[in-house]
């Protein structure tokens, strides 16, 4: 099936059913070509609505299922979704600019996190113990929570939202989804994997429109009893202050602007060779990205020798050529951004090492050179803000106390990232650092089996690991009193 026909014969899975939605939207633009991909018909109020009540019509299907039988749907989805990695890496890569080996990637990691909640699901353990009566017993029971909202970004559409519909299928509950527009296509692909998988009908919804209006209608419904959001912290905030209103349970995966530690011991040609890449990831539209890197000031040099050099090596160009390293960003707005971040810097005195603008020779699409900065001023946007692209900055330090303090200075606490030789140095810096993801001489910050999020303006809230689950389960007490006639 063309794009075209998917965004207008499709858009919306309500009740177990595709249609397109009630209302007009801007055109999909592919952001490599700037030509667009189709218009997509989104989703009006009346069908968020709709969508909200076939979840809680689901709701007794989903009970109904065994804990085993949630294992299997979750397995065979996780099957689908690996055999189909290049189909939906296809689609990620066209509509938000990902190269094509991060945009496979990401599909096939997305089937980790499914096959790793499908064993999760046989694992929700409750508790059997003794009361304070003899012969009597305290009974402690897991049960999932209903009707749960997850709302993701464009970045990494397909495994943000496998992290947020696993956890929270393996548990039982149901789902209405609101993805973002730029990546629709792959979220359709993905959600198609599950209705494949044979889910009950119902049991997952996606409607597509202006999240604005569909975060309202959602927020003001008491049906709904859980909402899982990545996104911005302005955002993130907003949710937590219209989740008061129906007392929503709430988690919280927002913004970063993880500092990256490189002590003097640090093995410099295995930094260089994981910073580069590291850093621009999917143009540097991540997250967990790292983004303030602090050198240590007798290794300053040589760092930044060896790390000018390893980015001269990774190649710019279109997300669907094998050997594409940066794609462009997803849209003008986030371009724009970064360009603007960059100008304000250098004509504040910041000096350029590499990149800072547009590709040359490349007229059409929303590329930006892989950039680096230096000599930035403490007051600085980006140094403050996180820039969501493809831009790093490098500062010296001398001492453990002043990077530290720098490093801890914002109010984001999502990821963070340390260098070095030393175990004592590694727990020295790791105890006092603010973030709850770190990886220390790598750059990996998130698996399957592994907690993810943050803390301070960063949110709240985990996924991925153990216990991502207990998060969309309720706990019910049970105090089972023997009739004192009972046999």
């Amino acid at each position: 099936m063309e794009l075209q026909d998917l965004y207008t014969s499709h858009g919306q899975f309500i009740n177990g059913i595709w249609r397109p939605g009630s209302e007009s939207a801007p055109a999909m633009i592919n952001p490599a070509t700037e030509i667009t991909l189709g218009d997509i018909k989104q989703a009006g109020a009346a069908q968020v609505t709709e969508a909200i009540a076939a979840a809680g019509k689901a709701r007794e299907s989903m009970r109904a299922l065994s804990a085993w039988s949630r294992s299997a749907l979750l397995r065979r989805a996780a099957t689908l979704i690996n055999e189909r990695a290049e189909k939906l890496g296809y689609l990620v890569a066209l509509e938000t600019g990902k190269p094509i080996r991060q945009a496979v990637g990401e599909a096939k990691s997305s089937a980790e996190s499914v096959d790793w909640f499908a064993d999760e699901a046989r694992r929700i353990f409750g508790m059997s113990y003794e009361s304070r009566v003899k012969g009597d017993r305290y009974l402690v029971h897991m049960e999932p929570l209903g009707v749960v909202a997850a709302f993701v970004p464009w970045n990494f559409p397909l495994l943000l939202l496998s992290r947020k519909m696993a956890p929270a299928l393996a548990a039982g509950n149901t789902l209405v989804i609101r993805p973002s527009n730029e990546a629709a296509g792959a979220t359709m692909a993905l959600i198609k994997c599950f209705e494949d998988a044979g889910f009950p009908q119902g049991a997952i919804n996606l409607v597509i429109g202006r999240p604005a209006e569909i975060t309202a209608t959602i927020m003001n419904d008491p049906l709904v009893a859980k909402v899982s959001f990545t996104g911005s912290v302005p955002i993130g905030r907003l949710i937590v202050e219209q989740s008061a209103v129906t007392l929503k349970r709430v988690s919280m995966e927002l913004g970063g602007h993880a500092p990256v530690i490189v002590h003097a011991d640090a093995d410099v040609d295995a930094f260089a060779a994981m910073a580069a890449p590291g850093k621009f990831r999917n143009a540097g539209q991540v997250c967990a990205s790292p983004t303030r890197f602090y050198v240590h000031e007798s290794i300053a040099k040589e760092v930044e020798e060896k790390l000018m050099a390893a980015t001269r090596e990774l190649r710019v160009g279109s997300p669907l050529d094998d050997a594409t390293d940066l794609g462009p960003l997803a849209t003008k707005r986030r371009r724009d951004a970064v360009e603007q971040m960059v100008d304000k810097a250098v004509s504040g005195g910041a000096r350029v090492l590499s990149g800072g603008m547009r590709p040359r020779g490349m007229e059409r699409g929303y590329f930006f050179e892989p950039t680096w900065l230096t000599q930035l001023q403490p007051d600085d946007s980006v140094l403050n803000d996180e820039p969501f692209g493809p831009i790093g900055t490098l500062t010296t330090f001398s001492t453990m106390d002043e990077v530290i303090t720098e490093a801890n200075r914002l109010p984001f606490a999502l990821a963070a990232y340390v260098f070095t030789r030393s175990l004592t140095k590694t727990h020295a810096t790791v105890d006092r650092l603010q973030a709850g993801v770190i990886g220390v001489n790598t750059f990996v910050a998130a698996t399957a089996e592994t907690p993810f999020g943050g803390s301070k303006d960063s949110g709240f809230g985990r996924e991925g690991g153990p216990h991502a689950i207990r998060d969309y389960l309720d706990t019910k007490f049970v105090n089972v009193a023997m009739p004192t006639d009972a046999n």
